[in-house]
């Protein structure tokens, strides 16, 4: 089976990385890829439009293709590939709104009977300044719209608000702010089931302690006792489900994966998010303790034959960014990156995300540069592997953070 992975990123990288190791895996495309992805797989320029992707695919036997970023799915390359008959996990154009929209998002919650924080949808400046007054600080804000995991402004005074409306508007989502332990829950949807990953746990500021502006994701960890059984199947009853069940009666069926941002507090599990694709940096540590041939999972989702077997480790993994100075602002680029051998040789595992290649030697490209990832028996293990490994890595202007995993680590 040939794959071709959609995107260069980290998330990809780390797809591309679990491909390689499936026996029915033959050969691995990746468009745009980035020089770790090259390792694996053979690195394809990105064509001028998602229908382009369709032809890439064509041109080099693909026998599935694989999105990871959100943006071409919610372009419609799924409706591209689907119209020619050409295999691809993801969700329609018209599914996609999940993510593409919060507006569309929150009121899907209400028609499926998700629970979800209170809420109150504008369109303007002055729309937005009225809403405000309905809630009480701290209060949430999120722009409509993409906006790469940093489109969330958490304001603790109407100083901040109004700050956030004039960044983020005028097509808002105000929201009452949760208390609880936030959680990433992923699975992939046929259109009728979801098969549920095990459960992770993002850290969205860029500081530890979860301090400043949020980002993409500045680390996550995997660790199945994240949720309790009893959590998992209220989860996958009171929110997962009666997402894909509500997706199939509106004539959307959703398929691919799901990623429900979640906040556990004493009421039970509330919605915040849908994504539509993987997650990034999560994907990074759900694949590296997936415990079996993801390559057969896909290609048993699309030709919709087979059993999915549950995959449950008892194995941890933490996922530490390496990011630019100014990340998420105007990240500082060009600098030279040296020590991933050493990293690796201490037994971790480096996705690249923002990187490139240039006169031989390996530079930063992007805000989030590398994935420092590593597993163990206990979290315990995963965290001292990761840091101990990320030691080895520099480059100017590098931060990260030192607190991956800490929570986990308090709560067991």
């Amino acid at each position: 089976m040939n794959i071709l992975v959609v995107g260069g990123g980290g998330r990809e990288h780390a797809l591309a990385w679990k491909l390689a190791q499936s026996p029915s895996v033959k050969r691995i495309f990746a468009s745009p890829g980035n020089p770790g992805i090259a390792q694996v797989a053979t690195c394809l320029p990105a064509p001028a439009d998602v229908a382009g992707y369709v032809e890439l695919a064509r041109e080099n036997a693909v026998d599935l293709t694989i999105v990871g970023p959100e943006a071409p799915l919610v372009a419609g390359i799924v409706d591209h590939f689907r119209y020619q008959r050409m295999r691809i996990i993801g969700p329609t154009q018209a599914a996609a709104r999940l993510e593409g929209s919060k507006i569309f998002a929150k009121e899907f919650f209400k028609r499926a009977g998700i629970p979800t924080a209170r809420s109150e949808q504008v369109g303007s400046a002055a729309d937005a300044s009225d809403a405000l007054k309905k809630f009480s600080y701290p209060v949430v804000i999120k722009a409509d719209g993409l906006a790469a995991g940093k489109g969330v402004v958490i304001a603790y005074s109407k100083a901040e608000a109004d700050a956030a409306i004039a960044q983020l508007g005028p097509h808002l989502v105000m929201e009452e702010f949760l208390d609880g332990e936030e959680v990433s829950f992923i699975g992939l949807s046929t259109g009728d089931f979801l098969f549920p990953f095990a459960p992770t746990q993002d850290h969205k500021r860029v500081f530890d302690g979860d301090q400043g502006p949020n980002t993409g994701g500045m680390g996550a960890y995997c660790d199945a006792r994240i949720l309790s059984a009893d959590q998992v199947e209220i989860i996958m009853e009171r929110v997962m489900m009666p997402a894909v069940y509500q997706m199939a009666r509106e004539g959307t069926p959703f398929t691919g994966f799901l990623y429900a941002g979640l906040m556990m507090g004493p009421e039970g599990p509330k919605a915040l998010e849908f994504n539509v694709r993987l997650g990034d940096p999560e994907t990074q540590a759900l694949m590296h303790n997936f415990p079996g041939d993801f390559a057969e999972v896909l290609n048993l989702v699309t030709v919709g034959k087979g059993t999915i077997k549950g995959r449950t480790s008892t194995r941890c993994s933490a996922c530490v960014v390496m990011a630019a100075e100014n990340y998420p602002s105007k990240p500082r680029l060009g600098d030279e990156i040296t020590g991933i051998a050493q990293a690796e040789g201490a037994g971790a595992t480096v996705f690249h995300a923002g990187t490139k290649i240039e006169n031989g030697r390996l530079l930063t490209s992007g805000g989030r540069v590398l994935g420092v990832t590593a597993g163990g028996d206990t979290l315990r293990d995963a965290i001292d592997r990761v840091y101990a490994a990320a030691s080895h890595i520099h480059f100017d202007g590098m931060h990260y953070r030192r607190d991956i995993g800490e929570k986990g680590l308090k709560r067991w």
